[in-house]
């Protein structure tokens, strides 16, 4: 059974509806809103003026004029009270409240197949999202391995799942994630990092072709005229750490990263922002005295030359 499937209850989802939902997102987030409907979804990222990171989302569309950003569930109230400010300028209303949409991971090489069976269809390309009664499924990745799927009631396809794959709990899908370089956003990282040294430039939850939006400025100015000093790696690490750690070479003084998810389980797995010296170096978390932890490349070409 290569099918594996897990209720997500670290992730929620931020509701804006209104007929300016669309048009309010397409000015303040870093993706093109366009594209998205009711068969395709995209991530994208919401950004200070400063180009901090706010979150990072995946945003589908949950039935006419009603839309979701998914994130995890420790930065939506902050996330909301951000974009709130603005959002009183046009026909849209958020909800950060509304728990009654699930989100559910569906992962591994039978997935599709699996979620086809489920669902009576599936998703076919990355950002793909198909209705199927009162679910919604979009798939995440380009091989069709790994789907996320939503609903009010989502009992039904639970017990179809269980007959054909195999319940994990959430840290397997979060470990799965780490695995394929996709950094989150948590509480202890809001506004700490601009999206280049997370690699979201290279993993497509940002439009260079779109217009205006909240932080453009200081993300297309490294896009276009410069080149991101850090960039985000796989890690090992030597104990179990938390976002936002600090990373130290063994003869620093100064931190040259910072930890920006890490998984329950063994063997341990993170991701780490660090400098693009860092993964030829001897380093530590916490300080330079602390445990070891080692860097490797994603499972994608990084512009480190």
């Amino acid at each position: 059974m290569n099918c594996q499937f897990s209720i997500l209850e670290d992730e929620a989802l931020l509701h804006i509806s209104g007929p300016d939902s669309l048009n309010f997102l397409q000015g303040q987030t870093t993706c093109d809103t366009q594209e998205v409907g009711g068969s395709r979804a995209t991530h994208g990222l919401y950004c200070t003026p400063q180009g901090r990171v706010v979150c990072d989302f995946l945003l589908l569309q949950l039935e006419d004029g009603h839309f979701a950003m998914r994130m995890r569930r420790d930065i939506r109230e902050h996330a909301a009270s951000v974009f709130g400010k603005y959002i009183v300028f046009s026909k849209a209303q958020l909800d950060a409240t509304n728990d009654e949409w699930r989100v559910v991971a569906v992962w591994g090489e039978a997935a599709a197949a699996t979620l086809e069976k489920a669902l009576g269809v599936k998703p076919a390309a990355r950002h793909e999202a198909v209705t199927a009664g009162s679910c919604i499924a979009v798939q995440l990745d380009d091989s069709g391995h790994a789907f996320e799927c939503y609903g009010r009631d989502v009992e039904a396809l639970l017990e179809s799942l269980s007959q054909a794959a195999q319940p994990c709990e959430e840290s397997a899908w979060q470990r799965m994630q780490i695995l394929a370089g996709i950094p989150r956003i948590e509480a202890a990282t809001i506004e700490m990092f601009v999206p280049q040294v997370l690699n979201y430039d290279l993993t497509g939850h940002i439009s260079f072709t779109k217009g205006c939006y909240t932080g453009q400025e200081v993300v297309a100015r490294l896009h276009y005229r410069g080149k991101s000093k850090r960039r985000t790696f796989l890690a090992q690490p030597g104990e179990a750490a938390g976002a936002g750690d600090p990373v130290f070479s063994v003869d620093g003084a100064q931190s040259i990263g910072n930890v920006v998810n890490c998984a329950v389980g063994e063997p341990r797995l993170a991701l780490v922002s660090a400098t693009l010296e860092a993964p030829q170096l001897e380093l530590h978390l916490h300080s330079a005295e602390g445990p070891p932890v080692s860097l490797s490349q994603p499972p994608y070409p990084l512009d480190t030359d």
